[in-house]
């Protein structure tokens, strides 16, 4: 009986080997590359191939990304053809078949009015042609219908028909993070015009008043002071590009203060202290000028100078590894932080506070909440004003050139 056994153990021994190694080929194959199971290997497959039809869709359904997209996406449904609609046409037609275009789009008027998805036989003349069948699911952001995904195959599949409507989900979910997108800068645009409106009239007209007081006496300050005051208002009022760099929005600083010296004179005394390796660093447009306008009208609009006859604003820009820390400080009439904290909280008119509110809420917009400004004030103890500016973020770049003029820009501006 011994030797029974032990004949039927040697005899299997080679099944039992075939067992284990058809078991590690099949659960761990060399040519997958150590990526596991084919189970393991399809799923990384998909989200590979889901990753790169992502980045065009955030940008909207146009030509260009639907272009840049449907051959990802038709290899995620494994399909001979797909197409991207919009409301009225064929955005892009991927694979065989490109010759059903009307036909589908003839189809198109029920589920991009009701949004629910069909299947329907295409009628086709030619005899080669695998397109026999189409899959419409609609795409939609709101409960709005913007287009239609549609996959075509060689025959009626129910497989098919709910992978497209997944994949079809997946794509308006896509566009969905797009409008929110669009959102965003429509916000961000809307508070830069808001914060353009809090540019004061008084400035502007100030400004005019003490160009022309040098018209007859001194022409040539007149026309310096007037290139200053256009290039001031050319950067303030320009059209394109959310972020621009520490370099451009100090140069634009340099000349609102050179319009503000021509009119208080000697009162005013500004110190700056910039490092140059901070100078490419990007950060919203018109950020910080308005933080120098609030520490001017403190110091001098607000009547209080010091002992001396002089406001004196100091602005830093210094390194501090992966950010850069804007320092801007007055001594002038400062205010109390507990109203402070109302205006930053949006309870009260900042009045008392141009733009403070505004350049707070959109830095922790772009950076987090933990990217906020930091005021230290009191009333009558002047007002300094931290903003921690991060050298890299993603999403944030700068559409402008970097001035070159402030490659030395540092030392006492009092007497300029």
């Amino acid at each position: 009986m011994s030797g029974f056994l032990a004949g039927l153990c040697v005899a299997a021994l080679p099944l039992l080997a075939a067992g284990f190694w058809l078991g590690r080929r099949t659960t761990r194959p060399e040519s997958l590359g150590g990526l596991g199971t084919p189970v393991e290997h399809a799923t990384f497959q998909t989200l590979h191939t889901a990753s790169l039809a992502a980045p065009p869709l955030r940008a909207g359904l146009t030509e260009e990304t639907a272009r840049k997209s449907a051959r990802r996406l038709r290899s995620l449904l494994g399909t001979d053809a797909l197409c991207l609609t919009d409301q009225k046409d064929v955005l892009v037609w991927d694979g065989v078949g490109g010759h059903h275009r009307t036909q589908i789009m003839e189809r198109l008027a029920g589920p991009l009015e009701t949004g629910r998805g069909e299947a329907f036989r295409l009628h086709c003349g030619h005899p080669d042609c695998p397109v026999r069948w189409a899959v419409v699911a609609p795409l939609t952001v709101d409960d709005r219908v913007h287009g239609a995904l549609v996959a075509c195959a060689p025959r009626e599949s129910a497989v098919l028909v709910r992978a497209a409507g997944e994949v079809a989900r997946w794509v308006s979910v896509q566009l969905e993070l797009a409008d929110l997108d669009q959102s965003r800068t429509r916000l961000i645009e809307a508070e830069i015009k808001a914060l353009r409106a809090q540019i004061s009239p008084h400035f502007i007209f100030n400004s005019l008043a003490v160009i022309a007081s040098f018209v007859r006496t001194d022409p040539e300050r007149a026309r310096e002071l007037l290139l200053e005051f256009a290039d001031f208002t050319r950067y303030s009022f320009r059209r394109h590009g959310d972020f621009t760099t520490l370099a451009d929005e100090l140069h634009a600083i340099d000349h609102y203060l050179a319009l503000v010296r021509a009119r208080f004179g000697d009162r005013l005394s500004v110190t700056l202290q910039i490092a140059p390796e901070v100078l490419p660093v990007t950060l919203p447009f018109l950020c910080l000028q308005p933080l120098v306008e609030n520490a001017v009208k403190h110091g001098l609009e607000g009547g209080a100078v010091s002992a001396g006859g002089k406001c004196r604003i100091t602005i830093t820009a210094q390194d501090a590894g992966a950010e850069a820390l804007v320092v801007i400080e007055d001594d002038g009439v400062g205010m109390d932080p507990v109203v402070l904290r109302r205006i930053l909280a949006g309870e009260v008119s900042p009045s008392g506070g141009i733009g403070l509110s505004n350049v707070d809420d959109r830095l922790r917009q772009v950076y987090g909440d933990d990217y906020g400004l930091v005021i230290e004030t009191a009333v009558g103890a002047g007002m300094k004003v931290t903003a921690r500016l991060p050298k890299y973020q993603p999403g944030v770049h700068s559409a402008g050139r970097i001035t070159q003029e402030l490659g030395g820009f540092s030392g006492d501006l009092a007497g300029e």
